[in-house]
């Protein structure tokens, strides 16, 4: 992936399909920006989908960890849902 090229929101509309193509054919993103702060990132919709992909990866690992973790603290303390659903029917 090249560098980004950081445009704003007014030159993006002025040739917005030239910008979708750079994204896709030289896989290159644009930053957008309005009012001198950036908003956005243009990028080929490969990317995205890679991108998209590695977050969720990662997002399942780190739940996974946490999963492990709390399993790894053990059972002091639980109680099972049965349990749970007595204590909340005899709540005041």
């Amino acid at each position: 992936m090249s560098e980004p090229v950081v445009e704003s929101m007014a030159e993006v509309r002025r040739h917005l399909a030239d910008v979708i193509d750079r994204a896709r054919r030289d896989e290159t993103p644009t930053i957008i920006t309005r009012r001198g702060k950036s908003e956005a990132v243009l990028v080929d919709i490969d990317e995205y989908r890679r991108l998209k992909q590695i977050a969720e990866q990662h997002e399942e690992e780190w739940l996974n960890q946490l999963a492990d973790e709390a399993e790894s603290e053990g059972l002091n303390g639980s109680v099972s849902m049965e349990e749970m659903a007595a204590l909340l029917r005899s709540a005041p």
